[in-house]
């Protein structure tokens, strides 16, 4: 096994990246298993965001980096919430996030509260690494008018996930990993991995 670090503290996303890169020899270690200060995410795209992210912790562990950026765009409201979707409520947390969403969409009919989530990944060998790995993924769906589950997390409760007819926070952990934005942008860069692993 060789290990890499997640660029992130977050329990959920680790619990759906382990599963996938174990099999591939990857010991996926979180970053907070070490004690540093957490990059300052101040790109203006998720690209960058990432890259930011994956240099940083990959230059204070040592290790190959894996480093994810997303976030919830709603049609409605121009794109946001964005690069921002994670502080939306200014670090309030998921609960003072949705009922943000929630009142910023007070009003707007079903058929105009489309949304997607969107995910960078990027995986860097060394924090010097000139040439990344960058995946991409996108989950296409709506907002609803109140929260409806307990699984996942984040804006889960109110992503309507239309091919389902369920919300995200409905879907079991496993088809979640393998339809969601996240889940995309892994399998994408799994298939990369398996054919060369950058070592």
């Amino acid at each position: 096994m060789t290990s890499l670090v997640l660029a992130s503290g977050n329990a959920g996303k680790l619990r759906e990246i382990e599963p996938l890169l174990v099999p591939l020899g990857w010991d996926v270690r979180p970053q907070s298993e070490w004690e540093f200060e957490e990059a300052v995410e101040d790109g203006l795209t998720f690209v960058e965001n990432a890259l930011i992210k994956a240099r940083h912790a990959s230059a204070k562990t040592g290790l190959p980096a894996l480093a994810d950026d997303s976030g919830l765009l709603v049609d409605a409201l121009d794109g946001q919430p964005g690069l921002r979707s994670a502080r939306y409520a200014d670090d309030g947390g998921s609960e003072a996030n949705i009922r943000k969403l929630m009142d910023e969409l007070s009003g707007v009919p079903e058929e105009e509260r489309g949304a997607h989530f969107y995910c960078v990944m990027v995986f860097l060998r060394n924090p010097q690494d000139p040439a990344p790995i960058v995946t991409h993924g996108q989950w296409m769906g709506r907002i609803t008018t109140e929260s409806v589950g307990v699984g996942g997390f984040g804006y889960d409760p109110v992503f309507f996930v239309e091919e389902r007819g369920v919300t995200a926070a409905e879907l079991p952990a496993a088809v979640k990993n393998v339809i969601s934005h996240r889940g995309q942008a892994l399998a994408h860069l799994l298939r990369v991995l398996r054919v060369h692993r950058p070592l």
